[in-house]
């Protein structure tokens, strides 16, 4: 377990963050990729990229839980104001369930237009014993792409807080999630 007195997040938090920042990003790129692929096949043949990294941000973030649970976190800087504090705990709350819920909602929608998943042609994933109803699979869809804009805007609220706290208030910031860098204490 780490020192609940550290202002760093532990590397195992730093490698689950940055790699799935990284999935997520890259994900939201294939999407739109996908949303202007010139064809209808080469739009397919994205979007099971973007299905197969989707179930692979499903098991990191499951990981990334799993870790958080079992290594306490650093505290928020003192000298953040109480709004700022609560719209921290918030924000990573939803990412957190949108972290879970888009991958699951993908798997689901797929599941009720009878389509499984390949991963990246290393196996297949079943789709989910839900039976088939192509008209709820394509709203759930839709919640699915509204899900996607919501978290592509609150990931670039996150983004410029941690500047923020990194360049102006100089509390450690963008550092606390990083192995250099000065976290004052």
């Amino acid at each position: 377990m780490a020192d609940t007195t550290a202002r760093r997040y532990s590397i195992g938090a730093m490698i689950f963050h940055w790699t799935i920042a990284v999935a997520v990003i890259w994900n939201w790129r294939l999407a739109e990729n996908a949303e202007h692929a010139g064809s209808r096949e080469a739009a397919m043949a994205i979007f099971a990229d973007h299905k197969a990294l989707g179930i692979a941000i499903l098991v990191l973030s499951v990981g990334r839980l799993l870790w958080r649970w079992t290594h306490p976190v650093p505290p928020l800087p003192s000298d953040l104001a109480g709004w700022e504090k609560t719209l921290a705990r918030t924000v990573h709350v939803i990412f957190y369930v949108l972290l879970i819920g888009l991958p699951i909602g993908g798997w689901i929608a797929n599941s009720l237009n009878g389509r499984e998943i390949d991963f990246f042609g290393l196996f297949t994933i079943p789709g989910l014993p839900i039976g088939t109803n192509e008209d709820l699979g394509g709203t759930i869809f839709d919640l699915h792409a509204l899900g996607g804009s919501i978290f592509i805007y609150l990931i670039a609220l996150h983004i410029l807080g941690a500047l923020k706290h990194t360049f102006f208030d100089k509390n450690g910031g963008i550092f606390r999630m990083l192995p250099f860098g000065k976290v004052p204490g």
